[in-house]
């Protein structure tokens, strides 16, 4: 069987969000036209599945529609350097370079900055161990699980030009090539809305590489507003859930910020009943996670985290209307509420993953199962580079 309809027993059990996903299903490039990947669209209520093309989600949503977009840009944050020995070492800076940067204690012209990492043929790396990459130093003072390890790193100025100049895009791991990253993947693997002075993820915000320029002026000419959130994409995306108990699972922590415009613009939305459509899981994190603490915050005034006053706490809202900017490690599986979204444009996700399992959460385990063996059956293309499916 390809799927298992949920039960109150195996509602939390990690196997019951694995599914059989032959290989040559997985994409290893983007299609020729963003906007010609295909579209699943899965009707939240019935279960209905259609299958579509990417453009026609300009029909699909409704015209009164507040679009939710994530607009971090991927920052070529994988950079080669070498031991003392002269052997070759691969580091991928795990935490986003601007923040980074900002916990960096600086010496003149010189910044230094404990941070966590992943090496690649570090094998043989010894604790204290200072390993050359162009301009940065980095001495390992630990080393950690899968291939983790922390680090100082110690570079003149900004570590962001430094990578911008040395570094490469850090496609994900199912990506296979013999030639590896090319040229096309600097444009491709960037949204047409990533922002420069949002630069920091070390993964895209997948479900938005499918937009164009055209499809966003479609959809506000139709009466949509479209309104942007900041999720520094971390590593941690690619990472497995390993309890058997999903509850148990340990979920990573991602930065987020979202403007006062754009937390103004939720609250309205919410108080008119328009729906609120989030271009992908981590724009759904961001909405969930920062509404998660807001309301957290309602409970605890004065709260550290978001600073309120009691007029802003009195009101009725989701977000707070000055904006919000923190870290959330929401976990959202079966069971979980949502408090924002009320439909999700998301790429297909990989077996047994924090994300699949929030789109279990909001689309129903079912719904979703079975979307999954339809997108299988029909040949749709899977994970980052992949087709999508819009739940509403």
């Amino acid at each position: 069987m390809f799927f298992n309809v949920m039960n109150e027993k195996n509602l939390f059990l990690l196997e019951s969000y694995d599914y059989f996903l032959p290989e040559s299903r997985i994409a290893q490039s983007p299609a020729d036209k963003r906007q010609n990947s295909r579209l699943l669209h899965l009707d939240r209520q019935s279960g209905k599945c259609t299958d579509l093309h990417f453009a026609d989600i300009v029909s699909l949503i409704p015209s009164d529609a507040l679009i939710l977009a994530n607009n971090s840009k991927v920052i070529p944050a994988r950079i080669l350097g070498n031991r003392p020995t002269g052997s070759r070492i691969e580091l991928l800076f795990l935490e986003p370079a601007p923040l980074i940067d900002k916990k960096a204690a600086a010496n003149g012209t010189m910044h230094s900055a404990v941070t966590e990492v992943l090496l690649k043929g570090a094998k043989r790396v010894k604790i204290n161990e200072t390993l050359e990459f162009p301009e940065i130093a980095v001495t390992v003072l630990e080393k950690r699980d899968f291939g983790k390890h922390l680090i100082r790193a110690e570079y003149s100025g900004s570590l962001i030009p430094i990578l911008k100049k040395h570094g490469s895009l850090p496609l994900p791991p199912y990506i296979k090539r013999e030639h590896g990253v090319q040229e096309e993947d600097f444009a491709r693997y960037q949204t047409v809305y990533a922002k420069e002075n949002h630069i920091g993820s070390i993964a895209a915000p997948t479900a938005g590489l499918h937009f164009t320029k055209e499809i966003q002026k479609k959809l506000q000419k139709k009466g949509c507003t479209w309104q942007e959130v900041t999720l520094h994409v971390g590593y941690g995306t690619f990472s497995p859930v390993r309890s058997e108990d999903i509850r148990e699972h340990a979920m990573h922590s991602e930065y987020v910020e979202i403007s006062a415009e754009t937390a103004s613009a939720v609250n309205a939305a919410k108080a008119e009943k328009r729906p609120i459509i989030a271009v992908g899981t981590t724009s759904t994190r961001s909405a969930e996670g920062m509404a998660q603490a807001f309301a957290l915050a309602k409970q605890q005034p004065h709260s550290a985290f978001f600073c309120n006053d009691d007029a802003d706490l009195a009101q009725n809202t989701c977000l707070p209307e000055h904006g919000c900017f923190g870290h959330t490690d929401i976990f959202l599986y079966p069971g979980k509420q949502f408090r924002v979204v009320d439909g999700l444009i998301t790429n297909f996700h990989l077996p047994k993953s924090s994300l699949i399992m929030l789109v279990s959460a909001f689309a129903g385990y079912d719904n979703t199962m079975k979307a999954y063996a339809h997108a299988v059956e029909r040949e749709y293309r899977f994970f980052s580079y992949g087709d999508a499916m819009f739940i509403y």
